[in-house]
């Protein structure tokens, strides 16, 4: 059982060595560059345009990225799949930033590197849909975009009319143009502040609809998943119930709604479902008790695990013996090498197909005679 339970831990692993690598870059970027920020955000509001130098404002970006891994650490402790696809963005961009414009070398810039390959190699783990994520990301871009208008309004502050020379005329200036709003109070009399008011429109515009995108309608779409999920719910009952998309699965699928019984099928997140459109599949990690309440595992006939990964397969079939012990359990088993650690979780019946192949082609070998004792004997070893 101890190769199981490694494999059981292997996410949580993987998302905390990812959240402490994106944590770790955050905070040593933003110690390498606050106080460059401070002094430029110092000098913009008090319009000290000759102590503004390059360095300063060369430490923007990085600041920026630093509160932006700050921020995903926390959605890749979740194994959101939105804070992983970011983190790798920034993290990516910021490595590339550092080697063109030979920084010198920081612990940030380790700790990305690390976080790069981790994300990389751990992929399939950052799976979830996360909401928490999607707000996250929707803070983050408002924030960023307020950072930036901000510091631009008071930087082009001549460029306006009246000028802009307070924090809180910037801030309303911001606000009023990327809502859209545009009362005309303040307007640009220069062509640098209207390609700048054309940016603070256009970046407006992208990062509602985003936060529309991530927040609001996975949101909405959750709202009626459940909804369609409870009625279905109520008419899973004497089903057979299919965990995986592997073509095992699939052709098992096909063979059963031949036979005119209901199939439920459970497919894992981010996994492409060979299922046809009106299959009755249910997206989700078949080890949670609320998926596998959602199929009806509890009125289930049988439930057939038969997943790529013998690992997971194991880790199924404890998990429906745990909710419904009286249900039939069959055990799909792609290794031979793993059968006596798929027989230590005792499921009803163990499937091993290549068990099958390589005893049938023994015994023609051999010239033994093939009956159909003999096959069931290899097709479902025992204990």
């Amino acid at each position: 059982m101890r190769f199981f339970q490694f494999l059981r831990y292997r996410d949580k692993v993987s998302h905390w060595l990812a959240f402490l690598c994106s944590l770790g870059a955050g905070i040593f970027l933003l110690l390498a560059h606050t106080q460059a920020v401070y002094q430029l955000w110092v000098a913009l509001v008090q319009h000290q345009y000759s102590s503004i130098n390059t360095l300063s404002l060369g430490s923007v970006l990085p600041f920026l990225v630093g509160i932006s891994l700050i921020f995903m650490a926390f959605g890749l402790l979740r194994g959101a799949r939105l804070s992983w696809v970011i983190s790798l963005l920034v993290s990516g961009f910021y490595v590339i930033l550092s080697v063109v414009f030979h920084r010198p070398f920081e612990l940030s810039f380790g700790f990305s590197v690390v976080l790069i390959v981790l994300l990389v190699v751990f992929a399939r783990q950052f799976h979830r849909s996360s909401l928490a994520a999607g707000s996250l990301f929707a803070l983050l871009g408002m924030g960023t975009l307020l950072i930036y208008g901000i510091m631009g309004s008071l930087w082009l502050g001549e460029d306006f009319s009246p000028a802009i020379k307070t924090l809180s005329q910037a801030l309303y200036f911001v606000v009023v143009t990327m809502s859209t709003v545009g009362y005309g109070d303040i307007t640009p009399k220069t062509a640098q502040g209207q390609l700048f008011t054309v940016s603070l429109i256009l970046l407006g515009i992208t990062v509602f609809a985003a936060t529309l995108s991530t927040v609001a309608v996975p949101l909405l779409g959750e709202k009626l998943k459940k909804m369609m999920g409870d009625r279905m719910q109520k008419q899973r009952q004497d089903h057979f119930v299919i965990l995986g998309a592997s073509s095992l699965a699939q052709t098992m699928w096909e063979e059963l709604k031949r036979r005119g019984v209901q199939v439920t099928v459970i497919v894992s997140p981010g996994q492409v479902s060979p299922y046809p459109e009106g299959a009755d599949v249910i997206v989700g990690d078949p080890t949670r008790k609320e998926i596998l309440e959602q199929a009806g595992v509890r009125k289930a006939r049988a439930i057939l695990t038969l997943r790529n990964d013998d690992a997971e397969n194991a880790f199924a079939v404890l998990a429906v013996k745990e909710l419904a012990p009286n249900v039939k359990t069959v055990a799909g088993v792609n290794d031979a090498q793993h059968l006596d650690k798929m027989r230590r979780v005792q499921p009803d019946l163990l499937f091993a197909p290549q068990v099958l192949g390589s005893g049938l082609l023994a015994k023609t070998l051999f010239g033994e005679e093939i009956d159909s004792s003999s096959v069931t004997q290899l097709l479902f070893p025992k204990g």
